[in-house]
């Protein structure tokens, strides 16, 4: 994200005053707490002493850095997808908000932890803006058993399980949750293994309580023997569906009955575990895993007493990742429908053509972005980009309908004008397709015999404009020709227009997705590409490509993208 201008003509300025020129005193100071101010671009604009002390590192440090990028971590210390990020969706909204506990990065390298509150700031009395107050979480024990938990704990437990595993549907996501609410709450350990739709065994997470942190134990993870039959072992019995029960080193020292067994033996070895809870993790209809819970630390072992509250929490568990591997399914057929959709791009000699699709982050993976580009009849080169309505299987389903008549009528039709195409194509999507609406952009690219100097006929059916990048870096948007979306129903002449374009130049065809924000007018990501194509002019085109969507597509967009980028050759010698 671009650094914001303070007025100064310095992004970078700091010191008390911040970005804005307000004391950091009359803005922060009040506050015990932690405190940020930030704008609306996400940066810091000022931070005061609690902030500091927090993150351990001084305001000018932290002033102009994005807050994000900066701060925010997962459970791993790895950056958090902007798409997964509750306190930056917060930040937009532009609402008060509060977050559940999560890491942030000090600028020593180590994790802490913090719940948040954000709540926007009005203008009249100092610099407008957004302010985040961090409380510190603090999860020291005491070195005894810690006091049990209340019914009204284990209530408030349940409750944010439920919140927080049913909140995302992503897999690995919803284990890392299920191991942060766990531990150190209830174990100093906490183990996952899964069974793969073929009935394999996964050892999926290893997590352990590790100086205030949760460290991931890679070396225990991974496959793991199959689950035998008739075995009484605890494990080997949570992953057949069985009851829960409980767990000591003692429980694995005789002779082994199964690899299982022997997988657990080291399991207890190498964490020091001296007692174990374990609970199936069940789905709708299959036996999804088992959640084994450790204590190696803390000297109070499991009792039957807490297996109740063990197989609540696995119960919402199996419901969430139920619920997640069946949208991994949807995805994974959605994917391998889209990459059968989407065409390979055609041969053009001393023409770059390159393309990409991305799904939208939030909803399915397949939409009613496309891109096509194919020969004609003529010789001459097909360029096309449309939207349909709709992010899900039906809309995929309208956008091949649409791309395959396209192809046929245009193939029919050699030397018809783009306009000519479109109109026909209008008629049948209002008779024949599924497809209720849909955008589009349809171009002939030809080279003149003559000049040599290759040329765009094109018509455009409600599409954003496309965009023109010459090779000195001018760039402009292609306005002309436009005309009523596919499918209103209303007949009107669509008219045609006609660009050279310049040696070395770039076309560039794309949907929305790549421009829209709910947040920003429409003008704002056009000028957005508009600049950044420009500044990317002389990139190899698949590095423009790669650039652009990195660049440019908002982070607040839930829309798929398609992009389709053509650049011309050097002029003749």
């Amino acid at each position: 994200m671009d650094v914001a201008d303070n007025g100064t003509g310095d992004p970078g300025a700091t010191g008390p005053h911040g970005l804005s020129g307000a004391p950091l005193e009359t803005v922060l100071a009040g506050f015990s707490a932690a405190a940020l101010l930030i704008d609306e671009d996400g940066l810091i604009v000022a931070a005061n002493d609690a902030a500091c002390a927090m993150f351990r590192t001084g305001v000018e440090e932290l002033v102009g850095e994005d807050a994000h990028d900066h701060l925010h971590r997962d459970d791993h210390g790895q950056a958090v997808p902007r798409t997964r990020c509750r306190l930056r969706k917060a930040l937009l909204t532009g609402n008060t908000q509060h977050g559940d506990v999560e890491w942030f990065a000090r600028k020593d390298g180590s994790l802490v932890r913090s719940s948040w509150l954000v709540t926007p700031r009005a203008a009249g009395s100092g610099p407008a803006g957004t302010i985040v107050l961090f409380y510190a979480a603090h999860s020291d024990e005491p070195a005894g058993a810690p006091e049990p938990l209340t019914e009204l704990d284990r209530l408030a437990l349940l409750a944010e399980t439920t919140t927080q595993l049913t909140s995302t549907l992503d897999v690995d996501e919803a284990l890392h949750r299920l191991a942060a609410l766990t531990v150190p709450r209830l174990a100093d350990w906490a183990v996952i293994d899964l069974v793969t739709d073929r009935g394999e065994v996964r050892r999926a997470l290893v997590v352990e309580r590790k100086d205030d942190l949760l460290a991931e134990r890679d070396d225990l993870q991974g496959p793991m023997p199959p689950v035998p039959e008739e075995s009484p072992m605890p494990l080997s019995r949570a992953l057949r569906g069985a009851a829960s029960s409980l767990a000591t080193p003692a429980t694995y020292q005789g002779p082994p009955d199964s690899g299982i067994a022997v997988e657990q033996s080291r399991l207890f070895t190498a964490t020091g575990m001296h007692s174990a809870a374990i609970a199936p993790i069940r789905g709708l209809r299959d036996v999804l895993g088992a959640l084994t819970l450790g204590r190696s630390r803390r000297p109070d072992a499991f009792t039957a007493a807490d297996l109740p509250l063990l197989e609540d929490i696995t119960r919402r568990a199996g419901l969430a990742l139920d619920n997640a591997r069946l949208y991994e399914r949807q995805r994974k057929v959605a994917e391998t429908m889209q990459r059968h959709l989407l065409p390979q791009l055609p041969t053009v000699p001393g023409v770059e053509m390159w393309a990409r699709y991305v799904p939208a982050p939030d909803a399915s993976a397949v939409g009613g972005d496309w891109y096509d580009a194919f020969a004609l009849a003529d010789g001459d080169h097909a360029l096309a980009i449309g939207d349909v309505v709709g992010h899900d299987l039906d809309a995929a389903a309208g956008m091949a309908q649409v791309r395959n008549m396209l192809r046929a009528f245009a193939w029919s039709r050699a030397g018809a004008a783009p306009s000519a195409i479109v109109s026909q194509l209008d008629e049948a999507v209002r008779h024949i397709a599924e497809a209720s609406m849909a955008t589009m952009t349809l171009a002939r690219l030809a080279v003149g015999e003559e000049d040599g100097l290759w040329r765009l006929q094109w018509t455009n059916a409600g599409h954003p404009p496309p965009l023109l990048v010459h090779h000195d870096g001018q760039a402009r948007y292609l306005t002309d020709a436009h005309g009523l979306l596919l499918g209103t129903g209303i007949t009107k002449a669509r008219p045609d227009a006609v660009a050279v374009l310049p040696p070395r130049s770039t076309l560039v065809l794309y949907t929305d997705g790549l421009v829209e924000s709910p947040h920003r007018s429409i003008d704002h990501g056009l000028d957005r590409l508009r600049r950044y194509a420009a500044s990317l002019a002389r990139r190899p085109l698949e590095s423009f490509c790669d650039a652009l969507l990195a660049q440019v597509r908002p982070d607040d967009n839930e829309d798929d993208v398609a992009l389709l980028v053509v650049r011309t050759p050097a002029a003749r010698a």
